[in-house]
This record gives structure tokens, sequence and C-alpha cells, in this order.
């Protein structure tokens, strides 16, 4: 409570005192971000996502404090912050993060979320540019290490009852991306993802479970090394809208699960005892989803 108390008097200072600030390193800028609720109260445990616009990567994810504050240093760029909280309206705004700026928080009321209208009946298909799929392993002993698919391919058949509706996903394996070269090339191999014997992740819904305001439970099959696993993706139905070049209508969800490696046979106790520097156990899937409509008809889902 008392460093809590401490942050917010800091904050305040920096803001109302010039020069009067928390320390950042040199070249480096900071988002800082104060979240309140409708009723003006501080909004503990919202989730925040910093995505960096030109490579789609996540900068940065955390909580709220339960003064509503979250910080993160980053460096010079522009990024995307996601703040999503349970039966509230997600917050989303493009951000410059400026180097050697002070650490002075922007206040941001989230507001209750209106009823989202679902997606109309009929094909959504999976638009590239505005689709990112993530991932985040802690790497043994180290940091831990982010990386997305850059080629894949996916839509959703939406039904009359959407929990009806369908999801197909295709990932190229071959397409994977950590940043560093060598360890890419060693995850597409046989120690791990096998690329040649199996070059795609596929996703397979079997239905939709609503839980309640925009949240839902997408439960389906995993395909991965040539294992199938049940898996359940934690999804966030962002809405509906017009939008795009050509005003095309779009929808967008985000969605998260994670994976076993085991369950994949992916079995790093193994490449441990051999000497291989490996992630861990467990890997966190993210799929941001923006998915543009294409029919009216109700085909079978895309293959």
């Amino acid at each position: 409570m008392a460093l809590g108390l401490l942050r917010r008097r800091l904050m305040g200072a920096s803001a109302g005192a010039a020069g009067r600030t928390l320390p950042v390193p040199a070249g480096a800028g900071a988002i800082v971000r104060e979240v309140l609720d409708p009723v003006n109260q501080p909004m503990g445990a919202a989730d925040v996502t910093v995505t960096e616009l030109r490579s789609h990567r996540v900068a940065a994810r955390g909580a709220t404090d339960p003064y509503g504050f979250f910080t993160a240093v980053l460096p010079p760029g522009s990024y995307s912050l996601l703040i999503v909280a349970e039966g509230l309206e997600p917050h989303r705004e493009t951000v410059e993060v400026v180097a050697d700026s002070s650490l002075t928080p922007v206040r941001v009321w989230l507001q209750t979320a209106r009823q989202l209208e679902l997606p109309v009946p009929g094909t959504w298909l999976f638009d590239p540019p505005h689709t990112a799929i993530r991932f985040i392993a802690k790497h043994v002993g180290m940091a831990h290490v982010h990386g997305r698919f850059e080629r894949f391919d996916g839509g959703i058949q939406v039904m009359q009852d959407v929990s009806e509706s369908r999801v197909h996903v295709r990932i190229d394996a071959s397409s994977i991306t950590t940043g560093n070269n060598t360890r890419d090339t060693h995850l597409r191999s046989a120690d791990f993802l096998d690329v040649e014997r199996y070059p795609y992740i596929e996703f397979n819904s079997t239905r939709f479970a609503y839980r309640g305001g925009s949240k839902w439970t997408l439960h389906g099959t995993l395909t991965m090394h040539g294992v199938s696993r049940s898996v359940a993706l934690d999804t966030s139905y962002l809405g509906m809208v017009n939008g795009g070049y050509g005003e095309e209508l779009r929808c967008a969800a985000l969605a998260k699960a994670e994976l076993h490696r085991e369950d994949y046979t992916l079995n790093w106790r193994t490449m441990l005892a051999r000497g291989i520097a490996v992630v861990g156990p467990t890997v966190q899937l993210e799929l941001d989803v923006q998915a543009m409509y294409r029919t009216h008809d109700t085909p079978t889902p895309p293959e």
C-alpha cells in the first residue's frame, strides 16, 4: 500500500513540477496510464498489452496495479496500446514513445461495455495485414522469448446461432520468427517443429461457449507436430465496424491459450539433457484477429 501511494505522489509531482521524474534509462521512453472505471475509481487488474506497430510484436504486457497504474519503459517508436477489463469497453490507442520522456501519467476512463453487435452470418476471412499470431515462451534460465508466425490463413463461418459458428486457422510453421536467425532455424528443425515433416499448424473449432459480456471460450482441436489436442481459447470479442479501404465490414477479436509443449511431443527435458538451450514447457499463444466479411452465403468453413 505504501509503495503504491509513493508511486502516485511521485507521478503527481512529475505532472506538476518540471524536472521531477522517476528514472528512465537514457534513450528510452515510457508509457504511463492511470486507468479509472466509469465512476472515477481506480481500475485494478485491467489487462494491458503494448504492441509494436511495425512488427506486431508484443513489447509489454501486464495488469494495472490496485491504484489503476500501468507503466512500460520502451525504446522510442510507434505502439498500439490495448486495455481490457471485464464488463467494460476496451480502450485502444496509438502511442508515440519519445526518447527521454518523463513518466507523466495519462488518465484513461473505461466505460461500461455496450452490447456489441455480433458479426452477421456468412463467411469472414482473416485480413493478414491486420492480424497477428504471436507467442511468448520462457527461455530456460533466461528472459521470455517473444515470437510470431508471419504466414497464415483462415476464417470464421458465422451461423445464425453464433454458438454454432466455426473457425479454421492454418499456420505455415516455417514462418516462425523470434528475431534471432539461429534460434529460428533451430525451432524449424526436427528438435522442435520439424517443418519438413509437419509444414502446417492447424486449428479447427468445435463450438463457441458464451461467458458473458464480450467474453467467449472457443473450443477446438489444435494439430501441431503431427499431434492433435483439444484446446480452449479465451476470447474477447472487440466488435464489428465498417472500416478500411472500400469500407469493408470487419470484426475483431483477441484470443489467448496456454499450450504445453510435451502435449505435442516437443520434449524439452530430453533436449535439456543433451545440453540444448530451449524454451520452457509452456507457451502462451495469442491471436489478434481482424476478419473481413465476404459473402451472405453459409458454405463450409474455409479450408
